[in-house]
C-alpha cells in the first residue's frame, strides 16, 4: 500500500536532507508508530505520504514514494487526500474554519457526499471523540486539547483508507490520550484502516501500535515490532528516547533473579509480571 524506494528529501535553503535514503515498506492495515528526535524527519516523513512535498514545500527529492501505486510526485495532493487523511502537528494551520461544524463539513462538502451522508458522518464524528458539545463553538475558543480532537473529527469523517496523524495527543490529558488511541485501535482492528502515527509517548505506541518505527537525523535506525524493543534498550538509550518504565522494572527484576517471564511493554502485562513475582 505504502512504498518508500530509497527516498530522500532536502527542504529548499537547508544544507541537510530531512530524509536520507528511506526505503521500506506498510502494508494495508498495519499499525504502524514512528518516534525520534525533535530534527529527526518524522513530520517529513507524513508530508511525503499526502503529498505536502514535494507539491508545497520545495526542495531536493530523491527516490520514490508511492500510495496505493500512485507515484506521489506525478499525484496532486488533493487526489491523494480521498485515501489518505493526515492531521498535522500544527493544528491551527488545519483549520480552515470559524466554527466546529463547519470545520467537519468542509472536507465532506469538497468530496461532494449526499445531505444525508454528510449529517450521518458529522454527527458520528463528533459522538467518536467526545465533542458534540462543541459543534456550534468558535473555533478561536477552544483549548489546543479541543482543536486537536476537532481536526481528528474532521479526517475520520472522510473515512480515509490511511490515517496519518503527527503527534496528536500533544495537548490531550492522559484520558483523553487513551481515548484517541482507543478510536485508532478500533479502526485498524475493526475497520482494516492503516494508521501512522508519530507520537513521543512510547508507552502507548508500545501498547497499540503492533511496528514500530525510530528516525534519528534524516535516517531509519530501527524497524521492528514494538514489543521487540526489549531487546534493543541501548539503542533506545543512545538516542535519548526512554524505553517505558515497566521495561525498565522487568529487567532489573530479571537481573535479580527474582523474574524470568516475559518483560512487560505496557501496564497490563507489568501488572501480570508483579503479581507473579509478589506471588513466590
Amino acid at each position: 500500500m505504502i512504498s518508500f524506494e530509497d527516498f530522500s528529501f532536502c527542504y529548499m535553503g537547508s544544507e541537510e536532507k530531512a530524509l536520507s535514503n528511506l526505503s521500506l515498506q506498510i502494508e494495508k492495515g498495519e499499525f504502524v508508530g514512528i518516534i525520534g528526535n525533535s530534527g529527526a524527519g518524522k513530520s517529513t516523513f507524513t508530508y511525503a505520504l499526502s503529498g505536502i512535498v514535494p507539491h508545497h514545500f520545495q526542495g531536493d527529492f530523491y527516490g520514490m514514494v508511492k500510495v496505493n501505486g500512485l507515484d506521489t510526485v506525478n499525484v496532486a495532493p488533493e487526489k491523494l487526500a480521498e485515501f489518505v487523511g493526515e492531521v498535522f502537528q500544527d493544528i491551527d494551520s488545519q483549520m480552515v474554519a470559524s466554527v466546529v461544524e463547519d470545520e467537519i463539513l468542509f472536507g465532506l462538502e469538497n468530496f461532494g457526499f449526499s445531505k444525508e451522508e454528510i449529517k450521518k458522518r458529522l454527527e458520528q464524528s463528533l459522538e467518536m471523540l467526545g465533542i458534540s458539545d462543541l459543534r456550534y463553538r468558535q473555533i478561536s475558543s477552544l483549548s489546543g486539547g479541543q482543536k486537536q480532537k476537532v481536526a481528528i473529527a474532521s479526517i475520520l469523517a472522510l473515512e480515509p483508507e490511511i490515517i496519518v496523524l503527527d503527534e496528536p495527543t500533544g495537548e490531550l490529558d492522559p484520558e483523553s490520550t487513551v481515548m484517541i488511541f482507543e478510536i485508532l485501535k478500533r479502526l485498524n482492528k475493526e475497520f482494516g484502516k492503516t494508521v501512522i502515527i508519530v507520537e513521543q509517548k512510547i508507552m502507548m505506541l508500545c501498547e497499540y501500535a503492533e511496528r514500530l518505527l525510530v528516525l534519528e537525523q534524516g535516517k531509519l535506525v530501527y524497524d521492528g515490532k514494538s514489543k521487540d524493543i526489549v531487546e534493543h534498550v541501548e539503542l533506545f538509550e543512545e538516542l535519548g528516547i526512554n524505553v517505558p518504565r515497566v521495561v525498565k522494572l522487568g529487567l532489573r527484576l530479571k537481573e535479580e533473579g527474582l523474574y524470568q517471564g516475559k518483560i512487560p511493554t505496557n501496564v497490563k502485562e507489568a501488572e501480570e509480571m508483579l503479581k507473579e513475582v509478589l506471588a513466590c
